[in-house]
C-alpha cells in the first residue's frame, strides 16, 4: 500500500502552496491572510518558473492552473457591473415580435437565452430558452399562439451585487441569466454563467463562435470602420487616447455611443463626441448598434494632410 504519512511528510516540507495553507491554521502565523500568502506562492512559482526556464517538476501547478487560481482569488473582487455584456451589445427581442421573428433571431444570433423586453430594452419581461423553442420547430407543430407563454424569468440584479453572489444566486434558482439593473431599475447589462465561468478559466470558444474580426480597421486617413465591441482601451491606445476618456463605467465603443447618445442610436446617426471625434452608426437595430465608423475632427485631418 502507498505510504500516505511519508507523502504527506515530503508535502510538509516541500515549497510550494502546502505551507502556505498550512500557515493559515497556525495560530502564530499573523494577520497575514490566506488569499495573501497563497498569491504570494503563486508570485514565486512564477518567478522561480522563469528564472529556470524549465517546467514545473511533476505533480506541480502548471502556469495555466496558477492563472486561474490566481483568478479565483480575485474573483470576489468583481461585482456585476464588471462582468456583465454591456447594454449596447445585448441581443434581445420585442414582446410584439412575431413567431418567425423570433426563431430568425435564435438562429441569426447563436444564442440559447433570449432576453424579452417590452416596449424598450429597460423593460425585460423574461426570457426565451432555445430548448423551448427548438422541440415545436423539429416536431414540427403549430407554434402557441402566444409564443410568451414558453418564457421564462431571468434573474435581475443590481450593479453593485458581488460575482461570487450572482454565481451563487444562478446555482440556487437554477438559472443562468441575470439581467442587470441600474440605478433607475433600467437595464444596464446581461451576465450568464458563462460569463463568470470565463472570469475563473479564461475565454471558452465553441465550435459556433466564429474567427475573431479586427474590431476596427482605418478605411482612410481619418475614417475608421469599428465593431461596436472594440474596448475603449483598445481603441484609445490605436486611434485617439481621448476617445477612452470618459467618466461614465462603459468598456467599449458601443458603450461609449449609447452613453453620448442617451438612448440606442438608430442606423444612420452621428454622434459628436467631445474631442471633436464623429461617430456614425453604420449597423445596428432598436436594441444595440453593431457597426460605427469614427471621423476625425477636421483639424487632425488637416494636419495629417499637411
Amino acid at each position: 500500500m502507498p505510504d500516505h504519512t511519508s507523502a504527506a511528510g515530503d508535502a510538509d516540507s516541500s515549497s510550494g502552496l502546502w505551507p502556505a495553507i498550512k500557515k493559515f491554521f497556525d495560530a502564530e502565523s499573523g494577520e497575514r491572510s490566506l488569499r495573501a500568502q497563497l498569491e504570494e506562492q503563486l508570485d514565486e512559482a512564477d518567478h522561480e518558473e522563469t528564472d529556470s526556464a524549465n517546467e514545473p517538476a511533476k505533480g506541480d501547478l502548471s502556469l495555466v492552473e496558477r492563472q486561474m487560481l490566481r483568478n479565483l482569488l480575485h474573483f470576489s473582487e468583481h461585482d456585476a457591473d464588471d462582468i456583465a455584456v454591456p447594454r449596447g451589445e445585448i441581443t434581445a427581442v420585442s414582446s410584439t415580435a412575431s413567431w418567425d421573428e423570433v426563431v430568425e433571431a435564435f438562429a441569426e444570433q447563436g444564442h440559447s437565452r433570449m432576453p424579452v423586453y417590452e416596449g424598450q430594452l429597460d423593460d425585460v419581461i423574461g426570457m426565451l430558452h432555445i430548448k423551448d423553442v427548438f422541440p415545436i420547430l423539429a416536431r414540427g407543430e403549430t407554434p402557441p399562439e402566444d409564443w410568451k407563454v414558453l418564457m421564462r424569468q431571468p434573474l435581475y440584479v443590481p450593479q453593485s451585487r458581488g460575482a461570487l453572489d450572482v454565481l451563487a444566486d444562478m446555482r440556487a434558482a437554477h438559472i443562468h441569466l441575470a439581467i442587470v439593473l441600474d440605478e433607475f431599475s433600467g437595464t444596464d447589462g446581461l451576465i450568464t454563467i458563462e460569463d463568470l465561468v470565463e472570469e475563473i478559466v479564461g475565454e471558452i470558444e465553441d465550435e459556433h463562435d466564429e474567427t475573431p474580426e479586427k474590431m476596427f480597421v482605418e478605411i482612410e486617413d481619418g475614417i475608421w470602420d469599428c465593431d461596436a465591441r472594440a474596448e475603449l482601451e483598445d481603441v484609445a491606445e490605436h486611434i485617439d487616447q481621448r476617445l477612452g476618456e470618459v467618466e461614465e463605467s462603459v468598456d467599449t465603443l458601443g458603450g461609449l455611443t449609447y452613453v453620448l447618445a442617451e438612448q440606442v442610436p438608430p442606423v444612420g446617426a452621428v454622434i459628436d463626441h467631445p474631442s471633436g471625434w464623429h461617430i456614425e452608426v453604420t449597423d445596428g437595430d432598436e436594441t444595440h448598434v453593431t457597426r460605427l465608423r469614427l471621423h476625425a475632427p477636421d483639424a487632425d485631418v488637416v494636419q495629417q494632410d499637411g
